[in-house]
């Protein structure tokens, strides 16, 4: 019995591995197709045969694509953009669920529900004033209005809150007796605490900032201030060899935010799910 039973157990590791494999490759293969375009010359793709592997490959799309666009440029800007975001994000949305989960002030519960509202307004809703409201600062064309409107966001204030929720109100109470101010709670006993919650949203929002499209398009003009996502559409022409210059400028585009999200994938698992269960 014992033979069978380890044997049955075996057969089940098998089928599940297996099926893992199966599946990785079908969720992959338009992944690894496009990284095999991007090294392949345009005269392979655009033929009768089905070229799933580059017979000649190259590297000239990946030259002809940083060329043709500063896509060096456009690469560090979105790196500016994102990083920025990302920390801002990190600060303000810390400190406001610190304020919702141990402060007691007047209004909190009504106040924090129009925070969550916020988040069923679509961003399409609201460009158009933003727009208007940058323009009549002065702030088009510049990295500021590419980060400051989105310095904040519910999501990460609620992701926060979640986490904090976790803690007992009497660690900030024993900090409060023993002389320990708000900020200096935050920095020396909630930072060191929330890493997983911090490393999720890290990911998170650098991911989202990184792929913002709509926005830097919208606010920005020139070349100096341009984001990857809008350089990879300035590869895009009538002509049929910008099929495989754009495809090689979104390989190069897509590595840092696939590096991101593999180094940060245990954060960000543990940091969605860390504060679902109390106790």
């Amino acid at each position: 019995m014992n033979s069978k039973a380890l044997a049955k157990r075996r057969a089940r590791t098998g089928l599940r591995v297996t099926a893992n494999f199966v599946l990785a490759f079908v969720v992959l293969l338009p992944l690894l197709y496009a990284v095999s375009i991007a090294f392949m010359p345009s005269g392979e793709l655009f033929t009768m045969d089905l070229n799933l592997v580059p017979k000649n490959p190259t590297f000239s799309n990946f030259k002809d694509a940083m060329t043709n666009v500063p896509l060096l440029r456009f690469i560090l800007n979105s790196f500016i953009m994102a990083g920025c975001i990302t920390l801002g994000q990190i600060v303000t949305c810390s400190l406001a669920a610190f304020a919702f989960s141990f402060l007691d002030f007047k209004g909190k519960g009504v106040l924090f529900m129009i925070v969550m509202a916020t988040m069923m307004v679509p961003g399409e809703a609201t460009i158009i004033s933003n727009y208007l409201t940058v323009g009549n600062l002065g702030m088009l064309d510049t990295y500021s209005v590419l980060i400051v409107p989105y310095l904040t966001s519910a999501m990460g204030i609620f992701l926060f809150r979640q986490f904090y929720m976790t803690f007992p109100i009497s660690l900030y109470e024993s900090a409060k007796l023993d002389g320990c101010g708000n900020l200096r709670f935050i920095v020396r006993i909630l930072i060191p605490l929330t890493k997983s919650a911090i490393g999720a949203m890290a990911v998170y929002t650098f991911i989202n900032a990184w792929n913002m499209y709509m926005w830097p398009l919208l606010v920005t003009g020139s070349d100096q201030m341009r984001t990857v996502q809008i350089g990879i559409s300035m590869l895009n022409s009538i002509d049929s060899q910008s099929i495989t210059l754009m495809i090689a400028g979104v390989v190069i585009v897509i590595i840092p935010s696939i590096s991101i999200f593999i180094v940060g994938q245990k954060q960000l698992i543990r940091g969605m799910f860390s504060g679902a269960v109390k106790g």
